[in-house]
Formats: C-alpha cells, sequence, structure tokens
C-alpha cells in the first residue's frame, strides 16, 4: 500500500497540462510541467538534513526531480498510444485499497485537510498510478522469461549464497498490544486499546484458531503488528543467533515448538503474541532441486532482466519524445554558456 501512495504523489506533481503557459519547468510531447508541480515534488522528496544543501546541489536535486517527472510523463504518453489507460472500475478498486488503511470517513477526511487534495485528486492519481504499471506490465514484465538453462547456470556460480550458516526458523505471529495503534494495521480496523480489550481480544483469537480458522487470514484481519500483518503476519526466516536475543519467554515458545505447531497465548510486557513455526530450516548447503532456492534465482534473474528492459525501453521513449527541459537550458545560460 505504501509504494501506491509514493507513486500516487509523484505522478500527481508530473501531471502536466496543455496549457502552455509560461510558468514551466519542461515540456514533454506538448504537456507542460510547472515550476510549481515540481516544487511540490522537490519538498517532499527532501530530509530534514535538506536545509544544508547548498543552493547549487539544491539546484541540482531539482534538476534531478524534474528528470523524473519528464519520464513519468514519457510513460503516461506511450500508454495513451497503446490503449493501456486504466478504467474506471480499476480506479475504484484502488481507491477502495487506498481508503482501508483508515479507521473510519472522519480520519480519511483529516487526511486529505493535512495533504490539501480531494477525492478526484487523489482518484486522478490513481489512473495515471495504475495506468504506467499496466504499460509498464504490457511491454517489460510480460516479455521477460527465466529458462532453466540460466538458472542452473545461476546457481553453479553462487553456491555460496545457498549454504546456509546456521539453523533458521520461519515464523509467523498475530500481536494484540494493549495501546492504541496508528493507523491500524489489520484488514478489520480493529484495536485493543486497554489490557482487558487486549485480553478479551487474544483469547478470541487463540479461540478461533483452536476451531480451524486459518492463521494467516486471522493475522491479516486482526494482528496489530505494523510490520507484519499484510503478509498475514509472516516474519520470515530468523537465524538462531537472532532468535537468541529475544525475550526469555518468546525464546522457550518457540524451541518447544515444532513446524506446523501454534503457541499458546504468550504475553510479554502489554503485548499478546500467538506464534506458528512455518517451518525450520537446518544449516548446510542447499541443493539446487529445493524450490525455494529455485524461486530465489528465478526472482533474481527476472529482476535483472526487468532492469535491463526497462532502462531501454525509457532510453528508446525519451528519443522518440519531444522534450524541451527549460530549467536545464537556464542552468547552462546561468554558466555562460549559449546554444
Amino acid at each position: 500500500m505504501r509504494s501506491v501512495v509514493i507513486a500516487c504523489l509523484v505522478l500527481c506533481l508530473s501531471a502536466c497540462v496543455r496549457d502552455p503557459g509560461a510558468d514551466a519547468a519542461a515540456r514533454v510531447n506538448g504537456y507542460r510541467i510547472t515550476h510549481a508541480e515540481l516544487e511540490k515534488y522537490y519538498q517532499s522528496q527532501v530530509t530534514d538534513s535538506g536545509g544544508d544543501a547548498t543552493p547549487d546541489q539544491e539546484r541540482m536535486m531539482r534538476l534531478n526531480l524534474l528528470g523524473e517527472l519528464i519520464d513519468r510523463q514519457i510513460m503516461l504518453d506511450r500508454a495513451e498510444k497503446l490503449g493501456l489507460m486504466a478504467v474506471d472500475d480499476e480506479v475504484e478498486s484502488s481507491f477502495q485499497q487506498y481508503g482501508s488503511r483508515f479507521r473510519d470517513a472522519a480520519e480519511f477526511d483529516r487526511h486529505l485537510e493535512e495533504r490539501g487534495v480531494t477525492v478526484e485528486v487523489i482518484k486522478a492519481d490513481l489512473r495515471r498510478t495504475l495506468t504506467i504499471e499496466k504499460l509498464l506490465h504490457s511491454q517489460i514484465t510480460s516479455r521477460v522469461v527465466v529458462t532453466e538453462p540460466e538458472m542452473r547456470a545461476y546457481y553453479d556460480k553462487n553456491l555460496g549464497s545457498f549454504n546456509v550458516p546456521e539453523q533458521q526458523v520461519h515464523l509467523a505471529w498475530i500481536l494484540v498490544t494493549a495501546r492504541s495503534e496508528t493507523p491500524v494495521p489489520n484488514l478489520q480496523n480493529d484495536d485493543a486499546t486497554d489490557a482487558a480489550t487486549a485480553k478479551k481480544k487474544i483469547e478470541m483469537l487463540e479461540a478461533r484458531l483452536r476451531d480451524g480458522g486459518e492463521f494467516a487470514t486471522l493475522a491479516q484481519n486482526y494482528s496489530e503488528d505494523p510490520v507484519s500483518t499484510a503478509s498475514g503476519g509472516d516474519l520470515g526466516f530468523i537465524p538462531q543467533s537472532s532468535l537468541e536475543q529475544v525475550d526469555l519467554t518468546l525464546r522457550r515458545v518457540v524451541a518447544s515448538l515444532s513446524a506446523g505447531d501454534v503457541s499458546p497465548i504468550i504475553q510479554t510486557g502489554d503485548e499478546y503474541r500467538i506464534i506458528k513455526i512455518l517451518s525450520i530450516e537446518q544449516a548446510g548447503q542447499r541443493d539446487y532441486s529445493d524450490p525455494r532456492v529455485q524461486q530465489t534465482i528465478r526472482e533474481t534473474i527476472r529482476g535483472r532482466k526487468e532492469q535491463l528492459l526497462r532502462a531501454a525501453y525509457l532510453e528508446v521513449a525519451r528519443n522518440e519524445a519531444e522534450i524541451d527541459n527549460y530549467m536545464a537550458r537556464t542552468v547552462i545560460v546561468d554558466f555562460g554558456i549559449s546554444d
């Protein structure tokens, strides 16, 4: 969700209009990107330490960010030519996802007010985001193929990467705290805010697990852990050395469980947890036949190919676009260089 929100902000700032007014930092295929839009994007990207930058450094950052906005507009133009614009149903579905992270309508309205945007603006941003995603899938992701010989060659050249030095435990948990969480990370917007409600909630979840409830689904709906809730409580593989540094109570419970086991309720301070052991991986060399090894290799090779194709695709699109970077021209002139 977070990645979608950031992309929306960027694309909102890159939304160009046909009016050929003077306040343009750049023009892309007849559309203009205004200085005001660039400045908003700049302010959204600078960190607290940005004030330490020199005027030339600030100008360089603005020039780089303008390049990002130009590239995004090029992608939007490409998508329009190929008939890959997002449709209303897709936008509405994405908007519902966007709004689901807020507790209620009042919290959502406060969010809009703080950002100084409207529902219409957000939907327009989502449409642009979805449009570019469709373009990238059509022209890049769907074109990448990873072959068996490539995967085998990668494994043979990177044997050390598949040697696990110590035992690892693949954990998932459901977390309930006796304090308020903002925003509430679960799908039900269910938040225990004191000790009594937290205890009651975790006991309800334990009962539902005993009755056959799916651990991942219950975690997504009710867990209060902002890190793992969206992935069904999955914490990934935890090395044994890392487990030895966690709370003693948690460590003892994990040590007592086998793969597939679910723990009883564990209380530590004002927090309650139910842990599930998804798997236990012993130390040693992982064979190529291991599905997890193949998945890792496939994702690595695919990622590299997509990165290469994306860079090449954007470069060709830039060459074919009509671009006037007025800000870059101004920098050239300020340094006494003429065309």
